[in-house]
């Protein structure tokens, strides 16, 4: 509908473009009566009825503008399309390890383009503040312990002590400023594990809210 309208709208205006054209070389030879076939009351007319059709230059140089700003807002759209939403998936127990590690959340539910499912680390396309939160899972056998990392550097984190054989559940958020390229992920700490399933208990979600 919107395109339909946007044809009607150009086709008019070409139209009356062309229109004035005409009326353009009907006041030059308007101008030398001796060679023209024009009564010059006719071309005093024309003359009269220019001055209508100036302002389509004004008019033009307008829709131009527009769509320039048009084009600007579009980008301006697309570069506030920042998002992601990933679990670990139907692994079971993850861990423990003599060492901490980067987890991979590779079952994404959704994910804008700037999140790797592969190494589980999510890289800032444009400068501005974000959020991510995150939820872990685990059997209290053995204890769980979930740092969320900016650039190498903690950001906030949770644990989980051991406590019998339940099944536990910890999660942490925080806001962050992020410039182009700064990385955040997810680390397991040493000596403890994580858990997940079909159920998608363990998550890790980040999105733009607002470009600085």
């Amino acid at each position: 509908m919107k395109t339909s309208v946007a044809v009607l709208v150009l086709s008019l205006f070409y139209l009356s473009v062309a229109k004035a054209q005409k009326l353009d070389h009907a006041e030059e030879e308007g101008n030398d009566l001796q060679t023209s076939n024009i009564d010059p009351a006719m071309a005093g007319n024309l003359k009269d009825n220019i001055p209508i059709f100036i302002p389509l230059k004004e008019l033009e140089a307008k829709i131009r503008n527009t769509e320039r700003q048009l084009e600007d807002l579009r980008r301006e759209v697309r570069g506030n399309r920042v998002a992601f939403g990933a679990s670990i998936g139907n692994v079971g127990n993850i861990g423990p390890f003599n060492s901490e590690i980067t987890l991979a959340y590779r079952v994404v539910h959704y994910n804008s383009g700037t999140y790797n499912p592969a190494t589980g680390i999510f890289t800032a396309p444009v400068r501005g503040v974000y959020y991510f939160s995150f939820s872990g899972h685990n059997i209290s056998s053995r204890q769980m312990g979930l740092r969320l990392m900016k650039n190498g550097m903690q950001v906030v984190t949770v644990f989980n002590h051991r406590d019998g054989n339940r099944h536990e559940t910890a999660t942490n958020g925080m806001t962050l400023r992020l410039e182009v390229g700064d990385q955040v992920y997810m680390r397991l700490r040493a000596h403890t594990w994580i858990f997940d399933n079909l159920n998608n208990h363990s998550t890790f979600i980040g999105h733009l809210l607002f470009r600085l």
